[in-house]
């Protein structure tokens, strides 16, 4: 009976895990931006880069290419930090997340903003340092 007890206890603490606060799919409303986000296991598939295989998530929508993640690092169910990619591999960007309740989450780009976005159909020009993601609907 014990051993039933522990292993339902096990099972269910696992299932929370999987389903924990950094598994989301987001955007921005500004600016367009679109992010899937699985910090517990490489289980998305990143559009255009199926062959690579699973990945913890990605950036996409109104910026230039898409950005996958390469590494992740949850800190606790508020905060965790994540390194994007282009599509390319060529440039990388560092990015910081904090969860605001359970429906936003604010992404600061750290050390230089290197993702930009097509303006005025020619121009690249880098996005806000700052994010905010609101839930899908």
């Amino acid at each position: 009976m014990r051993k039933a007890f522990l292993l339902v206890t096990a099972l269910t603490t696992l299932a929370a895990f999987a389903d924990g606060p950094w598994k989301f799919a987001m955007k921005t409303e500004k600016s367009k931006i679109n992010i899937r986000l699985d910090l517990y296991e490489e289980s998305i598939e990143v559009p255009g880069m199926e062959d690579f295989g699973s990945m913890n998530g990605y950036l996409s929508g109104d910026i230039y290419g898409v950005w996958s993640v390469t590494s992740c690092k949850v800190i606790d169910d508020k905060h965790a930090t994540i390194r994007l990619s282009n599509d390319l591999g060529s440039e990388t960007q560092e990015c910081a997340l904090t969860l605001v309740g359970d429906s936003i989450c604010k992404m600061e780009l750290k050390g230089g903003v290197v993702i930009k976005r097509v303006e005025g159909g020619k121009k690249l020009v880098k996005i806000d340092s700052v994010q905010e993601f609101h839930k899908k609907k």
